[in-house]
This record gives structure tokens, C-alpha cells and sequence, in this order.
């Protein structure tokens, strides 16, 4: 087993100086350790490393802090997990939170997986019919919320244990909870393949699809994070992607606790002056963030500090444009690299950041497969290889990608059987890209119809079922359209039932009901009223068109 070693908490070098990154494992070898079949999450996520290392930096609106060490997360989580075996969680129970990114947060996240239990993710956005349909599926044991989320879980036959010290007839407090426990309880082992987390991520048609992420996914991103990344031992590192969500549960939590590596998760609502002021205060040197945030803070240019110490700049979720990454590279001295990945499998061809893999970048390129990953793009219609700038289907070679741990969605062969080969060779993405003659990959667009909005995937049939539910729809159609700062918005084109009629003011109540039943990212920005939809022979609604005719216009 390789060793990790850690910086004493709160040690920085001088300003402008930093360590040399330290030689990275193979992907062979850090993969062993994760997949082994005695692996436990909360030893390789906490206990293995040095009690004395921050862990996290939680930072709230005020700028306040709370520092928590690995041996602190390690006593308050054996109290969370003490606390859910009161309850009867035990290894496979499920258990989802509904919580902001808090040190609450962290420690139940350990303390789930201390259990051996399953995390289910709620994103803090979602209104109750999206939170319902995925406590269900998941068959969740127990929900953790805040206090100011707690109004939205409507009827459940689950266990809620709220944050904070005030408990209802109905509910459990969490601070009492942990308080009357005692620490010590010894940590289950579900090995490699046992899950850690199920999250939900939805298509184009269907009810979200639940992804099982086991213990052995943690080498990718432990991988993503020093190689992809490169986030040294002496860095302060900030993922600004919420928890909720892939990116920001991967990369902001697993994949820094399983690295050992600090990192800063702000507890509050994003705006550029309070992203500007914690890149500075807290002197921030390696920064990942959705594209929207660095569109957003281009916007708001005039506010951001001097001199901060960024030294890595990082992007994922869809493409950046030009003029972010050269705005980017004048006023943080640094670039912001582009990477792609998927829900399925964390990141897979990066823009890396590391020595050992680092190249040039290219415009409008997302790199190269990060090693453990052998990817390609295949002709459409066809398993043989697309030539060399043709476009094709970006795929993923099964038996050649070691760090490949995505099997299936749950209780979906169907889903499953779309994104994989008849042979299982290759895993299909859904997206359409190319390659140049040197190897380095360019994506060009999602085949399935995703929206992707500010980082966050959306599915336009979770939108279009909520805008049925009014009773004016007689059906409608969701696309993303182009917008400057979200990447994509949502754009509605509806017919309406016979005898109604398009107004200003229906158009709010659809918006709105979108808001409330469904989340209140997820509206859309612009409602069409048309006529009819264009649709195949067989019915369905071909989205592809109303995009070409809204990109015509």
C-alpha cells in the first residue's frame, strides 16, 4: 500500500513559492487500493490520513470560517454513524441529505459511509415532486436536511433528522443526536464493488436513472484531482460546483478526502464579489468552477482584488468560449483548462494540469483521456473508428479503461443497453465529437438532447412533465438555446389546449410551476406558444428541428 503524506495543518509556504509535485502513482496502483475486496470508505476518505491535516475549510457569507481537521471529522462522524445505527442504517441502507455545503454536510457524508451505508444526493434546488421521485427510487432510510430546506419533504415514510438543536414531534435534531453518542464505533467494509453512492441523472425521455458509484470509483477521482488538477499538498483548493451534483460531490468532497487534500466549500449563495473575496482572502491557488462562474466574474471584472495566487484555473461543463479564456488568463495569470466527464464515470479527457501529463492546449479542444482511460470516436451507424477530423461518437474502450466503474443505472436494462455496444466493448456517451491527428479530442455536442445549464444537466422530459400538469398544455417541447452566461437556458415551445390563449400571464404560472415543481434553476427563460411540433412518423418530437430553427432566427 503507497503512503500518503501530509503537510502539518495550516502550513503555507511563502507567498509565490510552491512545492514540486510529488510522483504520481499508476493508475494500476492507485486503483488496487480502492477496488481491493476489503476496501472501507471511511478509512481511505479519513482515517488513513493525518489527524492533525485540515480537511475542510467551510467559509460562510460573512467570510467567517471553520477549520476541521481529519481527526475531528473522523470523532464527529463516529458519532454520525453511532447515531444512524440507532436508527437501523446498516451497510446498503440508503440515506439521502438535502443539506448546503456545511460542516453538518461532511460529517453525515462520513458517517453514512462509515456505516457502510448509500448516499443519495438532493440538490438543494429541487421541489418536492424531484425530491419525492428520487427518496423513492432510492428507497431512502433517512433523509438529513437544513432547517431552511425542511419545508419542502412532504410525505415520507423515511426518518428525518433536521441540522440543528430543535426537535419536533415529527422530526429528529441532529446536534442532540451526535451529542449523545459516543465515538468509537468501528467502520464497515463494503469492499470495491460495494456502492457508496447513488445518484440520479436523467435523459431525454424517462424518469431519472439512478447511477450506483462503488468504493472502487474513488481511484479516478482521486486520479482527476492530482493529475487532472494537479492539487499539490500545499495548496488551497476551492471547487465551486455544489455537492448536489456530480462535479461537486466528486471532485469537491470524495475526490479531496480521498487524495488527503484540503479544500474550501463556501457556505452560501454564489455572486462574483463573494467568489472574488474568498479567491482572495483566503488565498486560493488552485480553482474549479462551472463556466458560468467565470462568465459571470468577467461581468463583474471590476470588483475582482489584485494580485491573487491562482496558479491552476480549471473548467468543467460544458465549453468554454474564447474570450473567457483569454480574459481568464489576463486578469488570474493563468489559463483555465477545459474538461469533459459524465455522471457515469467522473472526469475522462482533460486539459490536465500535471507535470507528468500536462501538453499544450489547443482552442476548443477537451484534451486527452487521463491515464487509466482509453477513449475513442466511432463512425455513426458503425463500431469501426472515425478518421481523423471526422465527427463521430465519443466513446469509451471497456477492456482497456481500468478506471472504469459505471456497469449500468438501476432497474434500467433498457437505458443501459442504449450506451454500450451489443459486444460491450465500447460505452457510448451520448455526445458527438472528433479527433485531430495528434490525438487531442473536441467535443461538438450532446446526441441525447441534455441541456446543460450553467453546469447543471438537465433533462427535458423532467421539464416537459411538469408543464403538462397545467391544465392549458395540451403538449410541449424543451430545447436549450444559446445564452451568454449559462452556456444554455431552457426554451419552451408549447401548444395549448383548444380555446386558450397565449398570454404574458401564462406564461409566468408555467414558469412558475416549473419553479415549484420540478426546481427553481430549471424554468424556462422564453415560452413559445406554436401551433403544432414537429414530430417522426411514430410521434415522437424531434427537438433537433426547433433547435435548427431557432438557431436560423
Amino acid at each position: 500500500m503507497e503512503h500518503l503524506v501530509f503537510m502539518p495543518a495550516g502550513h503555507h509556504l511563502p507567498v509565490g513559492e510552491f512545492e514540486m509535485p510529488a510522483p504520481v502513482p499508476t493508475a494500476e496502483a492507485v486503483l488496487g487500493r480502492y477496488a481491493a475486496s476489503d476496501a472501507c470508505a471511511a478509512e481511505l476518505l479519513c482515517d488513513a490520513h493525518d489527524p492533525n491535516a485540515t480537511a475542510f475549510s467551510i467559509i460562510e457569507a460573512d467570510l467567517s470560517s471553520e477549520h476541521i481537521t481529519y481527526g475531528q471529522l473522523r470523532e464527529r462522524s463516529e458519532r454520525g454513524a453511532a447515531a444512524l445505527a440507532e436508527l437501523g442504517v446498516g451497510p446498503g441502507d440508503t440515506v439521502a441529505t438535502l443539506m448546503g455545503k456545511s460542516a453538518d454536510l461532511v460529517v453525515m457524508l462520513l458517517a453514512i459511509w462509515r456505516r457502510g451505508a448509500v448516499h443519495v444526493p438532493l440538490f438543494t434546488a429541487f421541489a418536492w415532486p424531484a425530491i419525492e421521485l428520487r427518496l423513492v427510487a432510492s428507497g431512502a432510510k433517512v433523509v438529513i436536511t437544513d432547517a431552511d430546506q425542511r419545508e419542502k419533504i412532504k410525505n415520507t415514510t423515511a426518518t428525518i433528522m433536521v441540522a440543528g438543536d430543535q426537535a419536533t414531534a415529527k422530526d429528529l435534531a441532529l446536534a442532540p443526536l451526535l451529542n449523545a453518542q459516543q465515538p468509537g464505533i468501528p467502520a464497515e467494509a463494503v469492499g470495491g464493488d460495494g456502492t457508496l453512492v447513488m445518484l440520479f441523472t436523467s435523459g431525454t425521455t424517462g424518469t431519472p436513472k439512478g447511477v450506483l458509484v462503488p468504493v472502487r470509483a474513488l481511484a479516478g477521482f482521486r486520479q482527476y484531482i492530482e493529475l487532472g488538477l494537479d492539487v499539490r499538498e500545499d495548496d488551497v483548493f476551492w471547487n465551486a460546483s455544489d455537492p448536489g451534483w456530480a462535479y461537486g460531490l466528486y471532485f469537491g468532497i470524495l475526490g479531496p478526502l480521498a487524495a488527503g487534500r484540503r479544500t474550501l466549500l463556501l457556505h452560501a449563495s454564489f455572486s462574483p464579489e463573494l467568489s472574488f473575496a474568498v479567491l482572495d482572502l483566503f488565498k486560493v491557488t488552485n480553482f474549479t468552477a462551472a463556466p458560468t462562474v467565470y462568465r459571470t466574474m468577467r461581468a463583474k471584472s471590476e470588483t475582482m482584488p489584485k494580485n491573487l495566487r491562482l496558479r491552476r484555473a480549471s473548467s468543467c461543463g460544458e465549453p468554454l468560449t474564447p474570450e473567457v479564456v483569454a480574459w481568464a488568463e489576463e486578469v488570474f495569470g493563468v489559463p483555465v483548462r477545459d474538461h469533459y466527464g459524465q455522471t457515469e464515470h467522473g472526469m475522462i479527457i482533460v486539459n490536465a494540469w500535471h507535470d507528468d501529463v500536462r501538453k499544450d492546449v489547443r482552442p476548443g479542444s477537451m484534451g486527452h483521456p487521463l491515464p487509466g482511460w482509453t477513449c475513442a470516436v466511432l463512425k455513426d451507424g458503425s463500431d469501426e473508428l472515425a478518421a481523423v477530423d471526422e465527427m463521430g461518437r465519443v466513446a469509451v474502450s471497456v477492456p482497456e479503461s481500468p478506471m472504469m466503474w459505471f456497469t449500468g443505472y438501476q432497474d434500467a436494462p433498457e437505458k443501459t443497453a442504449e450506451h454500450f455496444t451489443e459486444d460491450g466493448r465500447w460505452y457510448l456517451t451520448g455526445d458527438a465529437g472528433k479527433t485531430d491527428a495528434d490525438g487531442y479530442y473536441y467535443f461538438s455536442s450532446r446526441d441525447d438532447d441534455l441541456i446543460i445549464m450553467a453546469g447543471y444537466r438537465i433533462g427535458p422530459f423532467d421539464v416537459e412533465s411538469v408543464l403538462s400538469t397545467h391544465p392549458a398544455v395540451l403538449e410541449s417541447c424543451v430545447i436549450g438555446a444559446p445564452d451568454e452566461l449559462r452556456g444554455e437556458v431552457l426554451e419552451a415551445f408549447i401548444v395549448l389546449k383548444k380555446g386558450v390563449t397565449g398570454t404574458e400571464q401564462l406564461v409566468s404560472e408555467l414558469q412558475n410551476l416549473v419553479k415549484t415543481q420540478y426546481a427553481a434553476h430549471a424554468f424556462p427563460r422564453r415560452i413559445h406558444f406554436v401551433e403544432d411540433l414537429p414530430k417522426t412518423p411514430s410521434g415522437k418530437i424531434q427537438r433537433y428541428i426547433l433547435r435548427k430553427q431557432r438557431a436560423s432566427q
